[in-house]
């Protein structure tokens, strides 16, 4: 069976990964993680593609996009996980899942931090993990396309 294709997208500053308030997101730089996750996705069953953009209508426009051609998405909106309604609804409309992951634990961080506007329309989210949140992420996906074992929770819907 050929990879699935999906998209990992990292919102803003992401790209700042390893340099960026390390206490909170940790020293992994971006490349790495990026490239932890392409070889990652291949042991899954994945042909991972990476995109990353600080700009919110550059966001949706990948999501967009994403519906032609993966059949997933992995998505940390950054900052816009908390406000942006055009976020939630380029997520809501989109025809294949799509896993919010996050760094950090939002819900234990600033209040206005602790709210995802985006994680109503996700499939699920996933936060607090660090960089092996979008691992973990990957799997969730891998569960959800059918790669992975599918014994699901009562009362769970892909």
């Amino acid at each position: 069976m050929p990879p699935i294709p999906i998209l990992v997208l990292h919102g803003p500053n992401l790209n700042w990964l390893g340099r960026r308030e390390p206490d909170i997101y940790g020293t992994l730089t971006f490349e790495e993680l990026n490239r932890r996750l392409i070889e990652h996705g291949k042991r899954l069953g994945f042909a991972v593609r990476v995109a990353q953009f600080n700009g919110e209508g550059q966001l949706i426009d990948a999501l967009q996009a994403a519906a032609a051609w993966a059949r997933g998405v992995i998505f940390n909106p950054g900052g816009y996980t908390h406000t942006s309604v055009a976020l939630r609804d380029a997520i809501a409309m989109l025809p294949i899942p799509v896993v919010e992951v996050h760094l950090s634990n939002i819900f234990a961080r600033e209040p206005f931090r602790q709210h995802s506007l985006t994680a109503a329309t996700a499939v699920g989210s996933i936060a607090g993990f660090g960089w092996y949140s979008y691992i973990l992420g990957l799997h969730a996906l891998a569960h959800l396309l059918g790669l992975e074992g599918q014994d699901e929770p009562k009362g769970f819907k892909a």
